[in-house]
């Protein structure tokens, strides 16, 4: 019976009760303080769901969120999180799933320190391994006359990628005492403390990592000069800057615009330079046959230095300038390499290990390759 056909009863009832006298009377009144008793309760405990409900703004992934800060971080209590394996091959192993909010927080904070995820293709995928088909060559056409025969033309040639995968992982730690004081922000130093030393990692991997255990670097495959019709597919192309480890002496700004229309057009739309700050201060310098400098700062914060008309993205796992290094990336890095994000970030809580201290174990799968070579060119630092 709903809680409006239990108020309606005892109404009724008690409407009855004031009409009757006697035995019967006493026996409605009985009834009457039943269906009253059970209306109380119903109440009750309808006001005791409410209380306990989340608040409307911010919904249940606000109160999840501060249930994973209040109730695991501090106290490592674990009752209502989603249990992790901790493993692939070992089941009954467990972290914790990150909420959505600080997980996103670590998402974003990544993309600002990591600058090659900003650029290149990120796809979240459900399995161990990711692997992705490329097809290069294209179709050929060709003229005939109205009757005449029609010649079988060339098709594409598909390539299979394969982005290996690495664990990432951090483990900062706090004391117990340091999570016990209510001005502390465990949830934003947790965020901040993964993202950084991800950036770190993630930064070094996408441009030099050695495909074992983590990313594959596009620094790591192979170069050659040959352009994009004779070069093997999976071998990127180079330019030389003229001289063993620097510029030429004369006009070394040409060298930029060769690299530049190395690159064929369809890529040139929305390519970027990548190269450290010593290189930047480097190029920064260069001027053109009327005395003005091709770099050109953004007008705005925030905006992006351009150098020959393309922005310039500061990575600092690129190498300095020396004898044959590649120390220059100009391409359309999101057709050029992909990162494969395995699943969201996982936190075990462990303050066993190290006490007085609490290690935040923090794990996270990714993977990256370089899935089209046509669509990066490199700058080396060689005669030839």
């Amino acid at each position: 019976m709903g809680y409006e056909t239990k108020a309606a009863a005892v109404v009724t009832a008690a409407d009855a009760a004031a009409q009757l006298d006697g035995a019967g009377a006493e026996a409605l009144r009985g009834e009457l303080d039943a269906l009253r008793m059970e209306l109380k309760q119903d109440l009750d405990g309808l006001s005791r769901r409410l209380v306990s409900a989340p608040p409307v703004m911010g919904g249940a992934m606000a109160t999840r969120s501060t249930a994973f800060g209040d109730a695991y971080l501090r106290k490592g209590m674990e009752a209502g999180f989603e249990s992790k394996r901790m493993s692939v091959g070992v089941g009954g192993e467990g972290g914790l799933a990150v909420p959505l909010e600080i997980d996103q927080r670590i998402e974003t904070t990544l993309k600002q320190i990591s600058p090659i995820r900003a650029l290149a293709d990120v796809v979240k995928i459900g399995s161990a391994n990711y692997r992705k088909l490329v097809a290069s060559g294209g179709f050929a056409s060709g003229w005939v006359a109205e009757t005449a025969a029609r010649a079988e033309t060339s098709t594409p040639v598909f390539s299979e990628v394969l982005a290996p995968m690495g664990e990432l992982y951090a483990n900062p730690a706090a004391t117990q005492a340091m999570l016990d004081d209510a001005l502390f922000d465990v949830e934003g130093w947790l965020a901040q403390e993964v993202a950084t030393e991800f950036a770190r990692a993630e930064g070094v991997a996408f441009v030099s990592g050695s495909g074992v255990s983590q990313p594959k670097g596009f620094l790591t495959y192979p170069v050659a000069t040959a352009g994009d019709a004779t070069r093997p597919f999976g071998t990127l192309q180079y330019v030389a800057a003229g001289a063993a480890g620097g510029f030429v002496a004369s006009n070394p700004h040409d060298k930029l615009i060769d690299l530049v229309h190395s690159l064929r057009a369809p890529y040139r739309q929305g390519a970027a330079w990548v190269m450290n700050s010593n290189t930047m201060a480097t190029v920064r310098k260069f001027k053109d046959s009327t005395g003005d400098f091709i770099w050109k700062p953004g007008l705005l914060e925030g905006q992006a230095s351009t150098l020959l008309g393309y922005p310039v993205v500061e990575v600092d796992a690129m190498p300095d300038i020396a004898a044959n290094s590649l120390s220059i990336g100009f391409g359309q890095f999101r057709s050029a390499y992909v990162i494969a994000d395995r699943g969201e970030t996982a936190v075990l809580r462990d303050p066993y290990s190290n006490k007085p201290f609490v290690h935040f174990y923090a794990t996270r799968r990714v993977g990256g390759a370089l899935v089209n070579s046509e669509a990066l060119k490199l700058m080396r630092f060689s005669a030839t």
